[in-house]
């Protein structure tokens, strides 16, 4: 909890419900921010070493994805659309 900010009092004074909704928001936030700056290319590099980057990356493009599509940022790509 040190990373919400959240003193030991807080968190006994706070709800369960809501320390669960703070956990859960912040799991977002993390892996919604983990990879930005990367590139594909950065990635493959980085895998060499540790393969596990890889997937930590696919989780971020889904993660990322699907809040792009809530938030109606993301455009679907039509036939039309590439002719």
């Amino acid at each position: 909890m040190k990373h919400l900010g959240m003193s030991w009092s807080d968190i006994n004074d706070t709800p369960t419900h809501v320390l669960r909704g703070l956990l859960y928001a912040y799991n977002i936030h993390e892996t919604m921010h983990c990879m930005d700056g990367y590139s594909d290319k950065d990635v493959s590099e980085m895998a060499k070493n540790n393969p596990q980057i890889r997937k930590t990356y696919r989780v971020y493009l889904e993660t990322k994805r699907k809040y792009d599509e809530m938030q109606g940022k993301a455009k679907k790509q039509t036939f039309k659309g590439i002719i």
